[in-house]
């Protein structure tokens, strides 16, 4: 059976996560996997205060982190498992069916790694427990995810909507071209009403790309419409979706060559951050 792997935080995304993931999951007729990852230096003592002590308070006082060091350690695996028995809760309340729990430590993307290929898809939280303080940045761990998955993202927004309206971004680009592929199999996007829209100063070429890509989802039977324009990706993308109320928008993630892949400041970084509602981003 395929599977989704959904990523959890506790963070004020967590919720919208899991409601996104049963969207997602229900169409494809697909179990899911809800993984938590303590860090490394979760639970750990912030700092090491003995070396400035004479022995026997060093000793004493190193007796006292250890202990603290363990509560810290006990506390962030309770967490850890309240976090993913609350993800259960709300994944089966929304008919999703089997539910496995992960609780890893260590590093994310290796935590990934190991299941990725067993794994359709991934979601995540746009921002993570700091969302709250950091409103224009995105969560470190999604940058992170994005850029090395093998599988489709899919970064859900705070809150859940059910997806009827879907604006796909497209340029033409390989990366678009696997969205438009990958579509064309999958049956999230049957019976939804897509819009394909090409940007470029060249509208009449625009267009014509938008209709490419739009013939080759007809003919999978996927219903979906051409529309082109001209200005800036981030510009034209936040004002359709805000004005047309578009529910999902579908982009490539990143460029092939190495330079693009590094700029923060790329198309794909700048439409997660703009845009209110969840972006299925493939690579």
């Amino acid at each position: 059976m395929d599977k989704i792997l959904a990523l959890l935080d506790g963070s004020a995304y967590s919720e919208s996560v899991c409601h996104h993931t049963a969207w997602i999951a229900k169409k494809l007729n697909a179990g899911v996997d809800a993984m938590h990852v303590l860090g490394r230096r979760e639970g750990a003592a912030p700092t090491d205060l003995s070396g400035a002590l004479g022995f026997g308070a060093r000793s004493a006082l190193l007796k006292e982190l250890s202990s603290l060091d363990e509560q810290r350690a006990k506390l962030a695996q309770a967490k850890g498992h309240a976090i993913l028995e609350d993800a259960k809760t709300i994944l089966k309340q929304d008919g999703v069916q089997p539910v496995n729990l992960k609780l890893r430590k260590g590093d994310l993307l290796e935590a990934v790694r190991e299941v990725e290929n067993d794994i359709r898809a991934i979601t995540i939280g746009k921002r993570g427990e700091g969302s709250d303080f950091a409103s224009g940045h995105l969560g470190s761990n999604l940058e992170r995810i994005v850029r090395t998955s093998k599988v489709p993202v899919f970064v859900a927004s705070r809150e859940f909507r059910t997806i009827s309206k879907v604006l796909v971004a497209y340029d033409g680009s390989a990366s678009a071209k696997v969205a438009i592929e990958r579509m064309s199999t999958s049956p999230v996007f049957k019976d939804l009403d897509i819009c394909v829209l090409c940007i470029g100063q060249d509208e009449a070429r625009a267009q014509k790309i938008a209709e490419e890509a739009v013939a080759k989802l007809h003919d999978a039977d996927i219903t979906a419409i051409p529309r082109s324009a001209a200005g800036e990706p981030e510009e034209v993308l936040g004002k359709l979706i805000s004005e047309d109320g578009f529910d999902l928008l579908v982009m490539g993630a990143y460029g092939p060559s190495r330079i693009r892949h590094l700029i923060i400041g790329s198309t794909t970084t700048a439409m997660i951050q703009t845009v209110r509602i969840p972006v299925l981003l493939y690579r």
